[in-house]
C-alpha cells in the first residue's frame, strides 16, 4: 500500500480530501480503488501546477483546498495533513499551513514504522516562510541555500581577483532583495555597470532602469527632474511633467554622483524614501511610487556628513547595502585580463572604420600598461587602448605608441604607492612586484633591449643581475 491507503487503514477520519494535479482518469481510478477499502467520504480537489516544486502554486492550491474543506465550520473542524505523499515542496507547504493559517495535526507514514504523528516545532517551520513570501521564481527560492543563485547578469564585469569575486558575490545576494543599495568607488571603477547588473538580476528586471546623474542637473531644475512638476508650477512649466521617480515606478532608479545633491533635494529625497510617495512641484497631492533606489558616489559620504554637506539620516536610509568597488590598482590579476578583453572590444568598435587593422600589443606596451597606476581606473584603461589603437600605424602597438597614449600621472598618483592604507587587501609583495615590473619594463624599452644599458638605467650592477630580476618579476620581453 501507498501512504494514503496505509493512513486510512491505521486511523479513522470523517472525510478525506485528495489534492492532486494528476490527470482526471488516473484520479478517478485511484478513488474507486480506495473506496473499496474504506467507508470514509472521499473528495477530490484537482489543480494544475507548472511544476511539482513551485512553492507559490502549491501553497495557493493547498490553502484553497483547506478553505473549501472547512467551509463555514472552521472553528469546529480538526484538520490532519499527510506529509508523505507528494514532493518535499508539498510537504513544506503543509507544514507552513499547519503552523499558520490552517492549524492541523501532521502525520507521516512508512513501511517500516507505519503511520505516526510528525512533530515539527514552529521555529523550524518558520524557516520556510521566506520562500512563500518571495515571487514564484526558482532563482529567488534558492536564496535559502548557502550560495545565491548564479547570475549571468554579472558576466560583463571582467575580473579574476579575489576582491572582485567577493564584491560580485555580495552584489548577487543583494540583487534579489528590494533594499536600497549604495555603491562607493573612485571615478571610472564601473559603478553604473554594477548597478545595471544588480537591476537585471533582480525581480524588477522586466521594468525600467532609470539612470540620473545628480551632478549634471542644474540646481534650480533638480527637484522638478527628480519629483516632477505640475503645469504652471513655475515660469516655463507649460505642461505637467513626470519626474524620474515616477518614470522608474516598478523598476530601479540609479542616482549617480549622489554626493552632489544640494541640501533641499536631500530633504525631499529622504521623505520619498520614507513615505514611498512623491509630491510634484506645484501640487499638494502625493503619488505612490514603488522604486528601488541604487545610489553611487565617488565621495566618502561619512566625510561629507562630518563637513555638513550631506545629511546623516539620508545616508543611513540609503546605506542598507553598501558595495565598495575597489580601484583598479588594488585588483590583483585583473589588469592583464581587462587589457585583453577591452582591446578585443576596441578592435570590434574600429572594425568598420576606413583602413581599420586588428591591433595587438607589443611586450613593451603591455609592460607599460601593467606598471601604470590607473588613477582613472577601468574607464582610463579603455580610453588609453582606444588612443593607442589610433596612434599606432602598424598592426602592433609599440611601447612608443603606448607611452603617448598614457596620460601623465599627477604627483599625488606617483607618490600614492607610499600612501596606501595598511590592511584592507594591501599585499606588499604584489606592490613591490608592480613597481619593479614598471621600471624594468621602461628600462628595457628605452635601452631597446640592451640589458647592459637597461641595468645601468635602473642602478643594477650587471646585465646578469638584470636578467635575474626580469625572471623574478616576470617581465614580458
Amino acid at each position: 500500500m501507498g501512504p494514503i491507503a496505509q493512513a486510512l487503514d491505521a486511523r479513522a477520519f470523517d472525510k478525506v480530501v485528495l489534492v492532486s494535479d494528476y490527470p482526471e482518469e488516473e484520479v478517478k481510478a485511484f478513488v474507486e480503488w480506495i473506496k473499496q477499502r474504506t467507508s470514509t467520504s472521499i473528495d477530490t480537489f484537482t489543480v494544475k501546477l507548472s511544476g511539482p516544486t513551485n512553492f507559490g502554486e502549491i501553497y495557493e492550491a493547498a490553502a484553497k483546498a483547506c478553505a473549501k474543506a472547512l467551509g463555514n465550520q472552521r472553528t469546529t473542524t480538526s484538520l490532519t495533513y499527510h506529509l508523505s505523499p507528494g514532493t518535499p515542496a508539498m510537504a513544506a507547504v503543509w507544514i507552513i499551513l499547519a503552523k499558520t493559517r490552517f492549524p492541523a495535526e501532521l502525520i507521516e507514514s512508512s513501511r517500516e514504522r507505519g503511520v505516526q504523528t510528525a512533530s515539527v516545532p514552529f521555529d523550524i517551520s518558520a524557516d520556510f516562510l521566506p520562500d512563500l513570501l518571495r515571487e514564484q521564481d526558482e532563482r529567488l527560492r534558492l536564496l535559502s541555500t548557502v550560495e545565491p543563485p548564479a547570475a549571468p547578469e554579472f558576466a560583463d564585469i571582467v575580473h579574476r581577483s579575489r576582491v572582485m569575486d567577493r564584491l560580485i558575490q555580495r552584489a548577487r545576494r543583494v540583487a534579489i532583495r528590494t533594499v536600497p543599495v549604495l555603491i562607493e568607488g573612485e571615478s571610472g571603477t564601473g559603478k553604473e555597470m554594477l548597478a545595471r547588473a544588480i537591476h537585471r538580476a533582480s525581480p524588477r528586471r522586466d521594468n525600467r532602469f532609470v539612470a540620473v546623474n545628480c551632478g549634471a542637473i542644474p540646481g534650480e531644475l533638480l527637484e522638478s527632474e527628480l519629483f516632477g512638476h505640475e503645469k504652471g508650477a513655475f515660469t516655463g512649466a507649460t505642461q505637467a511633467h513626470k519626474g524620474y521617480f515616477e518614470a522608474a515606478n516598478g523598476g530601479t532608479l540609479f542616482l549617480d554622483e549622489l554626493g552632489e545633491l544640494p541640501g533641499p533635494a536631500q530633504v525631499k529625497l529622504l521623505r520619498v524614501l520614507q513615505e514611498g510617495e512623491v509630491v510634484r512641484l506645484g501640487s499638494t497631492k502625493p503619488a505612490k511610487v514603488d522604486v528601488r533606489v541604487i545610489a553611487a558616489t565617488n565621495k566618502t559620504l561619512t566625510e561629507e556628513i562630518g563637513a555638513g554637506r550631506f545629511r546623516e539620516d539620508l545616508f543611513y536610509r540609503l546605506a542598507v547595502a553598501v558595495l565598495n568597488i575597489p580601484p583598479l590598482r588594488e585588483r590583483t590579476g585583473d589588469i592583464s585580463l581587462l587589457i585583453d578583453t577591452l582591446l578585443e572590444q576596441v578592435n570590434r568598435e574600429a572594425s568598420s572604420e576606413p583602413g581599420a587593422k586588428n591591433k595587438k600589443l607589443s611586450a613593451g606596451a603591455r609592460n607599460l600598461m601593467l606598471g601604470h597606476p590607473w588613477p582613472g581606473n577601468v574607464r582610463e584603461l579603455a580610453n588609453t587602448l582606444r588612443r593607442a589603437v589610433i596612434w599606432s600605424d602598424s598592426a602592433t602597438i609599440s611601447s612608443e605608441d603606448m607611452r603617448e597614449a598614457l596620460l601623465p600621472s599627477s604627483a599625488a598618483t606617483r607618490t600614492g604607492v607610499l600612501g596606501r592604507p595598511l590592511g584592507g587587501g594591501l599585499n606588499l609583495p604584489d606592490l613591490l612586484k608592480d613597481v619593479a615590473r614598471h621600471y624594468l619594463g621602461r628600462a628595457m624599452d628605452e635601452a631597446a633591449g640592451n640589458k647592459t644599458k637597461a641595468a645601468e638605467l635602473v642602478g643594477l650592477p650587471s646585465y646578469q643581475t638584470l636578467t635575474n630580476w626580469l625572471a623574478r618579476y616576470e617581465v614580458i620581453l
